[in-house]
């Protein structure tokens, strides 16, 4: 059996204009206890993140034509050459221990197909540990906690037909395991989701990690945020929640869902 070190693994950075907190993201890549291969990728080259990628020496990739959540994450993941992949978000900070914890759970199941972990969140500079966002999805995610469960489709499906609470940057996927390419959704903000729902149909496990070694940034200048504000997030959401439930039991669980996703521009 392939036993994972951090040579099996890359950080794709994907970075978008000038943000203000990508160097912060780059610092806890470099931080990890276990060392992998650090690349960036963007579809806004300029010169902010030219400097930032030389300054650490990280090798730069840009994408040619308009900017697209989905081209762009696709983009990164395609110029990695590993076993494994996160798909790193600009904003967000990863803990010393994801990486060790990641390969740990790898390395002790049979046929994984992505890894996650709990995590907090970022407000204005300060690390959030519970707030009603993320009581809910912890508690969303309790099925998935026991090893049995989290190699049962059924069981899966079941956690994602009431939302999505994977934090897509926490994701490491395995590559042998994914799609090519790896995201087809025209989504803005729910193509995480999608992705978890096809991947949620294979024979295999999602290991997950109740350690918070994630740091989700919410601020207003975020795509998320942007989705909610334009009401793309719940168009969106109610054709997720469609894959699961008929039309009037989706039209009631996207109600309540909108209501608890507004807090993370409010």
């Amino acid at each position: 059996m392939l036993e994972y070190t951090g040579k099996s693994h890359t950080f794709a950075i994907c970075a978008y204009k000038e943000s203000l907190y990508l160097e912060e993201c780059i610092h806890s890549l470099q931080k990890q206890t276990v060392k992998s291969k650090i690349i960036m990728a963007t579809s806004t080259p300029n010169e902010y993140i030219r400097k930032i990628a030389e300054r650490y020496k990280i090798p730069l990739y840009i994408r040619e034509g308009k900017s697209n959540i989905a081209k762009d994450w696709n983009f990164a993941y395609e110029q990695c050459n590993t076993e494994l992949v996160t798909i790193a978000h600009q904003d967000d900070i990863y803990k010393p221990e994801y990486l060790k914890e990641a390969l740990e759970k790898l390395n002790k199941a049979k046929n994984p197909i992505i890894y996650f972990n709990n995590y907090n969140e970022i407000r204005e500079g300060v690390e959030v540990q519970k707030n009603q966002l993320l009581t809910i999805k912890r508690f969303m995610l309790i099925p998935l906690i026991p090893k049995l469960f989290q190699k049962s489709p059924f069981v899966r499906r079941r956690v994602l037909s009431m939302g999505c609470p994977i934090l897509c940057p926490s994701v490491l996927y395995v590559t042998q395991r994914m799609p090519n390419p790896l995201f087809t959704s025209n989504m803005r903000a729910s193509l995480d989701w999608e992705q978890w729902e096809k991947l949620s149909r294979l024979k295999g496990e999602f290991l997950y990690s109740t350690k918070i070694l994630t740091c989700h940034r919410i601020h207003k200048d975020s795509e998320t945020s942007a989705a909610l504000g334009d009401s793309a997030r719940i168009i969106e959401d109610y054709e997720m929640f469609c894959k699961f439930w008929p039309k009037w039991i989706a039209k009631i669980i996207k109600y309540f869902y909108a209501k608890s996703e507004k807090s993370n521009w409010e």
